[in-house]
């Protein structure tokens, strides 16, 4: 067989041990952040898509109206009759710039200008939350839930 110099010792297979833990806690965060960030993308593309979907429908009402309002000023000739285009072309020409325009290279480009330049403005009230206030709330809720478990 093998010869007790041949058999790895307990600080190696330790060390390995810790290796192959730390390896696997680096996947486990790199996958976390992965999902995460995929998670955001989806996100971001439904918040994109709901501003196109909002926009064909505002761009619909738009031209009805204006169609209506033209139509009406021809046969009464008041130039008030005309007013509501000008509201109206202001949404709609912002909603078409934020499904279709650069208005989201915009808009990140102006978050990322804050995070660098005005940091104080992303805190938190009372700051990030510790361990300690986490597990007070948790256990608090725990006992609100024992001694009234019928109100939940």
């Amino acid at each position: 067989m093998g010869s007790f110099f041949s058999h790895p010792s307990g600080a190696e297979v330790l060390k390995k041990n810790q290796e192959y833990i730390s390896e696997m806690n680096k996947i486990k965060m790199e996958r976390w952040i992965q999902m995460h960030f995929q998670m955001k993308e989806r996100e971001a593309a439904m918040e994109i898509s709901r501003a196109r979907e909002l926009f064909y429908w505002l761009a619909s009402f738009y031209c009805v109206s204006t169609v209506g309002f033209i139509g009406r000023f021809n046969r009464t000739k008041r130039p008030g009759t005309l007013a509501p285009i000008v509201p109206l072309t202001f949404i709609v020409a912002y909603y078409a710039d934020l499904a279709y325009g650069t208005k989201v290279h915009r808009i990140i480009a102006e978050a990322e200008m804050i995070m660098q330049h005005e940091p104080e403005l992303l805190e938190w009230p009372s700051g990030l939350p510790t361990i300690s206030e986490i597990d007070t709330a948790r256990l608090e809720n725990d006992d609100k839930i024992r001694l009234h478990p019928h109100q939940n």
